[in-house]
């Protein structure tokens, strides 16, 4: 397979609401999209899941895009044809000798993969062993004083989400958990603090324990992304299951976890992982060690949300994700959206992932264009100078 060019687009999207967790609130998303195109004129599309600061990963949008056009889709392009029999592992290869920035080469493996199975007529679901049709939604609500969460779970429910998540924070907790229990006392129910709480504050460790008895599904990365021995100390500690999101980026930290007996889930999400296969892998571990799990999300379009659904469709997804409905999030989203039917969103079944951006939606949203052709040299400065204007609060 020849690449013919790489596009990479800056996009600024707004949220349909507001949504804030224990690392900050958000009101825009701006996403980092890559387009490729091959001489035979079939194309791919992948997304960047790095938010607008590196507040949740090291990882930011701004910062994503500039390694993708400094120095991945150089290396990239600079091999030439890839091989036809394996071209996302040849791509991939190509990107090897560049340290971290999992989400910035997650994105390129997504296009890589959209392209080449378009070509093939095959789904994305399909070439990953997907065992379902369509997958269980689930809304995350934002952190508020106890009403406010209330009213937001009461919203979900009337719109048919059955599965809630419920971000918490220190001092914006417990109550709210009390009240929806009181409320809903059969509501599948996970807490997510995003790692806000410490084993070291006596005030922490009481609210973790009074949430430990209020019956929830999993509490989400209780614990600093770096605690192990924290959250193994946790696991042991209650009866709640604890699921890690942040603190696995990668396999090594996923068996440092399961030794330590860290976990009793995982929140699958491929960008922080590395891509859609590194997801696959990782999920096969958990299932293979009899662990929770779930997809997690990070606001992402239509056409992320496409390629997770995808992932979720593998068996043994057992809690409450972050995968919603496109109007959850972006109004108008990229592409054609995901529509909740009976608490349920479909799994695409087209060539791919399934999903390419509305060519209006897409010029709407678009802030900034890089293009490369095969054979060209990009100009890092240039693009340096335009990513930094990538600011979603402007």
């Amino acid at each position: 397979m020849h690449l013919a060019v790489v596009e990479l687009h800056l996009v600024d999207l707004r949220l349909v609401a507001p949504l804030e967790t224990s690392t900050g609130r958000r009101d825009r998303r701006p996403v980092v999209l890559v387009h490729l195109v091959a001489d035979d004129g079939c194309e791919g599309w992948g997304e960047c899941d790095a938010l607008d600061e590196p507040t949740y990963t090291a990882e930011y949008a701004a910062g994503a895009a500039a390694v993708l056009a400094e120095h991945l889709v150089p290396r990239l392009l600079a091999g030439g044809s890839l091989a036809d029999d394996d071209p996302v592992g040849a791509g991939l290869e190509r990107l090897a000798a560049v340290r971290g920035h999992a989400m910035a080469k997650a994105a390129l493996e997504m296009a890589l993969l959209d392209l080449e199975l378009r070509r093939s007529g095959l789904s994305l679901a399909a070439f990953l062993g997907a065992s379902s049709a369509a997958v269980p939604a689930g809304a995350t609500v934002s952190l508020g004083e106890p009403a406010a969460v209330a009213g937001a779970v009461d919203a979900a429910l009337a719109a048919g989400y059955e599965r809630i998540k419920v971000k918490v924070a220190p001092g914006r907790d417990v109550a709210s958990l009390r009240e929806l229990r009181r409320a809903h006392p059969r509501l599948a129910l996970v807490a997510d603090a995003n790692g806000a709480y410490r084993l070291d504050d006596p005030a922490h460790r009481r609210a973790l324990l009074e949430i430990d008895e209020l019956g929830l599904l999993a509490l989400e990365q209780p614990l600093r992304a770096g605690d192990l021995v924290g959250h193994a100390e946790l696991a042991a500690a209650l009866v709640t299951p604890i699921v890690l999101d942040e603190s696995v980026e990668g396999p090594d930290d996923l068996d440092a976890a399961l030794a330590l007996g860290a976990l009793d889930g995982l929140s699958v999400k491929p960008g922080r992982l590395g891509g859609i296969l590194a997801a696959r892998r990782a999920h096969d571990v958990c299932l293979a060690a009899g662990l929770h799990l779930c997809v997690g999300g990070m606001f992402e379009t239509a056409l992320a949300r496409a390629a997770h659904l995808a992932v979720a469709a593998l068996p043994g997804f057992d809690l409450p994700g972050d995968l919603g409905a496109s109007d959850r999030y972006f109004a108008p989203d990229l592409s054609a959206p995901h529509v909740l039917i009976g608490g349920m969103l479909a799994v695409p079944d087209g060539p791919g992932i399934g999903r390419a951006p509305d060519p209006g939606a897409l010029a709407a949203a678009t802030r900034c264009v890089a293009r490369w052709r095969a054979g060209e040299a990009p100009g890092p400065l240039s693009w340096s100078a335009a990513a930094h204007r990538f600011d979603a609060s402007a």
